[in-house]
């Protein structure tokens, strides 16, 4: 597989539908995140970290953690100002707006496959 690289894709939530998404895979998409927006259509995942922080976020989020296979660990909903607990086996993390996920049906044990619009596509 090649390595990540920040870009556009579907995250497809068991068989279901697909959510546009966003990948922060470099250093600076990763660390701007969805700092600085009023919202997001769809997810956005990044990559290769097992943390995140909502401090200077403007609006609630859904964080599901998820493990080199893409399963979901577990899913949490945080406000604006929060610093996220680390999850040991978690690889990426995907965010989305508050009550997103339940919709989609994303829950722990659930996986998700991840289509890159250019590049290599990640499945789990």
């Amino acid at each position: 597989m090649g390595k990540w690289k920040d870009g556009t894709g579907r995250l497809t939530v068991s068989g279901g539908a697909g959510v546009p998404l966003e990948v922060a895979a470099g250093y600076r998409a990763r660390r701007r995140g969805l700092l600085g927006r009023d919202g997001i259509a769809g997810a956005l995942l990044i990559v290769r970290t097992n943390s995140v922080h909502t401090f200077g976020m403007r609006f609630p989020i859904d964080v599901a953690y998820l493990d080199r296979s893409f399963e979901v660990l577990s899913v949490v909903t945080m406000r604006p100002g929060r610093l996220g607990m680390i999850r040991p086996r978690g690889r990426h993390v995907l965010e989305a707006e508050s009550g997103a996920m339940a919709g989609w049906g994303l829950k722990p044990g659930v996986r998700v496959r991840v289509d890159l619009t250019e590049g290599p596509t990640r499945a789990g």
